[in-house]
């Protein structure tokens, strides 16, 4: 079976936060470590600057930065997909250039937020990303915190365009997702880790996780359950994951309380993180730790 998986950005991606100094600056040494420690739980794709990558507050430059740094210790072991997510086409369209000049493999684009354009809008908006680079495109759909969802329509029509290899489902509706899987020949990952089984066992490609910053040996082993027929095992591990999947994503905090799970195990130096998000609660901490040590994960 797992010969007809068709994962053009690999079977386990996670969306890796980015690690803050306690001033607030970039800690690129942490990143590294970070994006090192991935790979070497088994992850095989790395998305920088997405939404958990706190991408609304980082600046280009520094994005640019920890593109780079990526790349350059874990760039031959992992596809490297970077974030250009925003709500102003010209931004996005930098943010594409700049992430392609960097060496990243692919993009993600999701769907442009608060200022609502119509299907005709969000369109052109992917369509002005194809136009200025060279890379493939994975879509991101998100409409609960986007507030725009891709229609049928518009994916049927994006879907002709060979750049666009993949969709990041993130909608909460896995029988809608799997059945625009099956009509578009789109390359589906599940964007939500609680529905991570539902949606590989209906013939995703792949998942595209935040607690898998933690969970890499965890969710390497579901995948490869699943690829290989064993849905009754994979179901077991899933069933494992699901107090660490709500204690990382529960309260929607999921930027905070990835950054304290690596804390905690000493992948990173700090768990800070930039206003508006702010540290979790020590309650939290507690419980996660809690949590982690249950599953062996400190």
């Amino acid at each position: 079976m797992s010969s007809e998986v068709v994962s053009p950005i690999g079977q386990l991606s996670v969306a890796m936060v980015t690690p803050f100094k306690e001033d607030g600056s970039l800690d690129v040494d942490s990143a590294v470590k970070l994006a090192r420690h991935l790979v070497d739980t088994g992850v095989d794709s790395v998305l920088v600057s997405g939404t958990t990558g706190e991408a609304p507050t980082t600046y280009q430059p520094e994005k640019d930065e920890l593109t780079r740094a990526v790349i350059e210790e874990v760039g031959d072991e992992a596809y490297i997909l970077a974030g250009a997510g925003s709500n102003d086409t010209a931004h996005a369209v930098r943010m594409a250039v700049s992430a392609e000049q960097c060496g990243a493999d692919g993009l993600l684009v999701v769907s442009p937020y608060y200022n609502r354009p119509n299907q005709k809008g969000l369109r052109a908006h992917v369509e002005a990303i194809i136009e200025a680079t060279t890379l493939p495109i994975t879509l991101y759909d998100i409409p609960g915190r986007t507030g725009l969802a891709f229609s049928d329509e518009t994916l049927d029509y994006l879907a002709q365009n060979d750049r666009i290899v993949a969709v990041k489902d993130a909608t909460g509706n896995p029988n809608q997702a799997l059945e625009r899987m099956d009509r578009t020949g789109l390359a589906y990952y599940c964007g939500d880790d609680a529905l991570n089984y539902l949606m590989m066992a209906g013939g995703a490609s792949g998942i595209v996780s935040v607690v898998g910053h933690v969970a890499g040996p965890y969710f390497r082993k579901a995948i490869e359950a699943i690829n290989d027929g064993r849905f009754a095992e994979a179901r077991d591990i899933h069933r494992q994951m699901r107090p660490l999947i709500d204690a990382i994503m529960g309260g929607g905090q999921g930027a905070v309380m990835a950054k304290v799970a690596v804390h905690l195990q000493g992948v990173i130096d700090t768990d800070a993180v930039r206003l508006p998000l702010v540290q979790a609660d020590s309650e939290d901490v507690e419980r996660l730790r809690k949590i982690m040590e249950d599953l062996d994960l400190l």
